[in-house]
């Protein structure tokens, strides 16, 4: 008569069996910082650390309201940037509402910028970083035609320079223990409609 491992346990150990799979598993994702996830391939465990779209929001606001000024003549005030997730694309939008002025105009004028990114992460100190700016529309409504001409030789440069390198996140040592345990490291970033979601891959063999 056949019969399983676990009906030959008693029901104590089973209990005491259950309890430490429990323990095991939040412990893992406490060593991931609780904001990672292990998805299982094949027979092997594959971390993956995800992002949210709130977190993103709150860290690149951080370096916000930014001034940038082009040759002495044109200031641009950008305000925080208004995150989207690009997922067809990889990529994330921003809309930044832009005051612009300095000594080549006579008032201020307000604006918008619109422009996308992809990401990078940079392991020097563990973030997550834009790049690869693309500049999408600038508008400035209600302005002369001398002054849209220099705000579109000047703007799309100062709008890149504005994102361009800014943390969007940053990983903490507790978040890598586990992946570095396992001989991984942040690989791939995958743009989601709720965030993003950082694959690992195999560290080079030194």
């Amino acid at each position: 008569m056949g019969c399983s491992i676990e009906g030959m346990m008693k029901a104590p150990d089973l209990q005491h069996s259950l309890q430490r799979r429990r323990l095991l598993v939040a412990s893992t994702r406490l060593a991931l910082g609780g904001a990672a996830w292990l998805a299982l391939t094949g027979a092997q465990a594959q971390p993956s650390y995800t992002v949210t779209t709130a977190q993103l929001q709150d860290a690149v606001a951080k370096r916000f309201p930014l001034r940038k000024r082009a040759n002495g003549i044109l200031d641009i005030t950008v305000q925080a940037p208004q995150l989207r997730m690009m997922p067809e694309l990889n990529r994330l939008g921003a809309v930044m509402a832009v005051e612009a002025g300095g000594p080549a105009l006579r008032r201020a004028y307000p604006g918008t910028f619109d422009l996308d990114f992809a990401l990078r992460y940079e392991a020097s100190d563990m973030t997550i970083r834009a790049h690869q700016l693309r500049v999408n529309t600038l508008q400035f409504d209600g302005v002369a035609p001398e002054v849209s001409m220099l705000l579109a030789s000047y703007g799309p440069q100062l709008a890149e320079q504005a994102l361009q390198g800014a943390v969007l996140h940053t990983l903490k040592p507790q978040d890598l223990a586990l992946p570095d345990s396992m001989g991984v490291q942040p690989g791939s970033i995958t743009v989601t409609a709720k965030g993003l979601v950082i694959g690992f891959v195999n560290k080079p063999v030194s």
